[in-house]
């Protein structure tokens, strides 16, 4: 009988929906259930439960009886943001109960924004994913490191383009967390036209994002989101802010050198100039962003990260 994998009860940045298509396709039985879909991704999830908006009762009426039914017919919950079907204090210890495996999968805010002794509830799964060896610091164990994985064969690269004006792409998930404000301030000192993507399906994101010449992701986090690994694999030089550490750490574990240019609020305006100024350069960056993305965020090669994973449980 096939693996049979629940994925729940989030799907930010569509990390969840990802990985069910991809292990489907290596025969996994696999789905993802949601609390709500996001506005931008409405037909991303296989069981929506829409659950109330408030009333904490009626939530949980709805949250258990989709637990009741998931139960029988998953051997591991795969949980993301830290959250779970039912509350912590019971979802465990009937897991354990009934022999079925699970693992946290944290994916930025849920762990950076909150005291690592407000994160020992993560030893209660039998295992900890985070998507970068920046995010090691924010938590008070162990987990595995497994960038997430997007499928390639949906991104093909654009070649760059020689214009008088550079158009720069950023798009915040969160304008105040990405450092909006900064990047609006540089691109004003600079000859180029500025696109803010912001609060649009992702199928316009995607449209705009092959429009620009340069990615600016954020400059005040320790890593990159999602949104850069898209750039990359659209071939766009990216610009983010990075922890070097990490950086370091990526290079050794995957082999490969991040291709990322460097920045901070406070510099970003001269990080952006070179690049600005020449096409040669943004064009070896992006052919280097799409390589790199092919070596380490494929969703292939993500999905046999991950069914290793599985198979140690």
């Amino acid at each position: 009988m096939a693996l049979r994998v629940t994925h729940c009860p989030v799907n930010l940045a569509g990390v969840g929906w990802t990985n069910v298509q991809a292990l489907r396709k290596r025969g996994v039985d696999a789905r993802l259930v949601v609390f709500n879909t996001q506005p931008f991704r409405p037909d991303q999830a296989d069981w929506d439960l829409r659950r109330p908006r408030k009333g904490l009762l009626r939530q949980q009426l709805v949250q258990w009886r989709a637990f009741s039914k998931l139960l029988p017919q998953t051997d591991i919950f795969h949980f993301y943001f830290g959250l779970t079907l039912v509350p912590k204090s019971v979802q465990f210890p009937i897991l354990r109960a009934t022999r079925r495996k699970s693992l946290f999968h944290f994916l930025g805010a849920d762990i950076r924004e909150h005291p690592k002794e407000q994160l020992m509830y993560g030893l209660k799964a039998d295992a900890r994913v985070v998507g970068s060896f920046a995010a090691l610091r924010f938590i008070p164990y162990d987990a595995e490191v497994l960038p997430p994985g997007i499928d390639l064969t949906a991104y093909d690269p654009v070649p760059a383009v020689e214009r008088e004006r550079v158009r720069i792409v950023h798009a915040p998930s969160n304008k105040e967390k990405k450092g909006t404000e900064h990047v609006i301030e540089a691109c004003k000192q600079l000859p180029v036209d500025l696109d803010v993507v912001h609060g649009v399906r992702n199928e316009e994101a995607l449209e705009r994002y092959k429009q620009a010449d340069i990615v600016v992701d954020q400059v005040l986090r320790d890593w990159h989101g999602v949104f850069t690994i898209e750039g990359m694999a659209l071939g766009k030089p990216v610009v983010t802010s990075l922890d070097e550490d990490a950086v370091h750490q990526t290079e050794e574990a995957f082999g490969v050198k991040v291709p990322i240019v460097r920045t901070t609020k406070d510099d970003l305006v001269d990080v952006l100039r070179p690049l600005v100024e020449s096409f040669e350069e943004r064009k070896r960056l992006g052919e280097a962003g799409r390589a790199y993305v092919e070596e380490v965020h494929d969703i292939e090669r993500m999905t046999d990260r991950l069914l290793d994973l599985y198979g140690r449980l």
